[in-house]
Order: structure tokens, then sequence, then C-alpha cells
């Protein structure tokens, strides 16, 4: 909970987006790039982050036209932001407090990544995964 958010984004490269994008394209760009969140981007500066949920709740939920609806429609602008070197538990603090999974990176405005509630799990992820590698190879071993 310590460690610095720079720790957590430091091989991210920030998946981005121009506001008048469509939710549809927007979508096919976070399963190509395999994320939950795109930052929004006007002139440079980090204008809103569009998710996962914004496309349910907001644009779905809604009835609206995923090819006709711009992200900058229902977008959260002007999110909440965490700058790189402050502790991951804040950015967990903020997401708990704020009701979202998602917390933009940002220094002197620019955007830099995204820490998500996720991340909070990497580490007791990669040892439960370890854990079953370990209990499937001892199994063939015996078995």
């Amino acid at each position: 909970m310590d460690r610095a958010v720079r720790s957590i984004i430091e091989d991210q490269k920030p998946v981005t987006a121009n506001a008048d994008m469509s939710v549809l394209a927007a979508a096919r760009l976070m399963r190509e790039q395999r994320v939950g969140a795109l930052l929004v981007i006007r002139e440079g500066r980090l204008a809103g982050i569009f998710t996962e949920r914004d496309a349910l709740f907001r644009v779905i939920a809604e009835g609206r036209s995923p090819a006709r609806t711009h992200i900058a429609e229902v977008m959260t602008a002007n999110p909440r932001t965490i700058a790189p070197d402050r502790p991951f538990g804040h950015a967990l603090h903020l997401m708990h407090e704020g009701g979202f999974r998602h917390v933009p990176v940002v220094e002197n405005g620019r955007p830099l990544g995204v820490v998500s509630a996720r991340d909070a799990l990497a580490p007791d992820l990669q040892q439960f995964v370890a854990e079953l590698g370990k209990r499937e190879h001892i199994g063939e071993i015996l078995g």
C-alpha cells in the first residue's frame, strides 16, 4: 500500500481518446488494448475518463446509440486524479470514497496512466497462480 503509484504504472502506455470518438469506437479500442478505461484528452491535457461502466450505464441502459454517442457526452469530466509519487493506498482510498474503480495518474496536467482497483489484487493473484502451478506439478508427479 505504501509503494508509489509510479511503480504500478511504470510499464503502462496510457490509452487515450479524443472527446469526439464514438462510444462504439471507444469500446472497440478498449477491447483491442484490453483496458477498462480510456483517458480522454483535449489539447494534450486530461479532460475526462470513459469507462466500461459509462458505456453500460450511460449509453446502453439509457438506450443511446453507441455509434452516434460521443464519449464527451457520457464520460466523467474532470475526474479525480493522483500524482505518480503518491502511495497506492491513497489511490485506493480515493476509489473507495468516490465509488469508482479507476484513477488517472497525472503529472503537470499530462496523463501518465491509470491505476485500478484490480491493481491491488495483482500481487495476490500472482501468488495464487504460482500456487496453482505448484499443485498441478505435484499432481502430475504423484498422478
